[in-house]
């Protein structure tokens, strides 16, 4: 696709942006109309995802689509969104995590991630807003910084931002108050995971405990059902049995 057309006072604010990998992806819609996640790669990036999600928290609106890489995979593809609707006010980007507030995370959280509980050392665990910055902007901690930030592992944060970025109301409505019940925002009182009625427990085996998870794993195989099917089963005949259904 060639180059195209944007009006002169939405291409400015455009060009106002510094980050370096939103620009990248920027730059990149300019000329050609939209960048595949094949394309992001070529510029060094190995999670194009979070590109995309540069430009987004700068509140440049992105459509995301499928389309067929060179060798017939399908893949993801950004273009501009509704220009119209692009937040020029946020273009200074989220506000850099300071090292106390990084502490203060770690203590109260006692170095546990929020979604899965497991403990990590404090380089492994990152910041994420409670409410997604792409709804609500930058904001402001309270007496309690656990009410407006959460403590994330790697991959609970990944899941996410996955699970936010494929949400009717991140794509849509952006309203916080749907934010705030969802598993993500408090995993510990929840009704919905990204508006589906649906309920998540993240589970972590560590230390002595992989002896359990490699049984289960064996159980599991012995059966023919998938570990996830069988643990669940498990669950369900402790549950029964302890509320007298057996």
């Amino acid at each position: 696709m060639s180059a195209i057309k944007i009006p002169p006072r939405i291409l400015a604010i455009l060009k106002k942006v510094k980050n370096k990998r939103a620009k990248i992806v920027i730059d990149h819609i300019l000329k050609h109309g939209h960048v595949t996640t094949e394309e992001l790669e070529t510029y060094g990036y190995k999670h194009p995802p979070r590109a995309a999600r540069d430009v987004r928290e700068l509140g440049i609106p992105l459509e995301t689509y499928r389309v067929s890489a060179a060798d017939g995979r399908s893949i993801a593809a950004y273009r501009f969104g509704d220009l119209t609707r692009i937040r020029a006010g946020k273009l200074a980007g989220r506000t850099v995590f300071s090292k106390e507030l990084k502490q203060s995370l770690t203590l109260a959280y006692k170095s546990k991630c929020a979604v899965c509980l497991e403990e990590y050392e404090e380089r492994y665990l990152q910041i994420d807003h409670r409410i997604p910055y792409e709804i609500a902007g930058e904001a402001v901690a309270g007496p309690k910084v656990t009410d407006t930030y959460l403590l994330l592992c790697g991959s609970c944060n990944r899941a996410k931002s996955w699970s936010c970025e494929h949400c009717e109301n991140w794509l849509r409505n952006k309203d916080s108050n749907a934010c705030v019940s969802c598993y993500w925002a408090s995993p510990d009182h929840y009704t919905h995971i990204a508006l589906q009625d649906i309920r998540r427990l993240d589970l972590v085996w560590s230390g002595n405990e992989i002896e359990v998870y490699a049984a289960l794993k064996r159980l599991a195989s012995s059966g023919k059902v998938e570990l996830p099917t069988y643990v669940k089963d498990v669950l369900a005949r402790h549950a029964r049995h302890r509320n007298g259904s057996l």
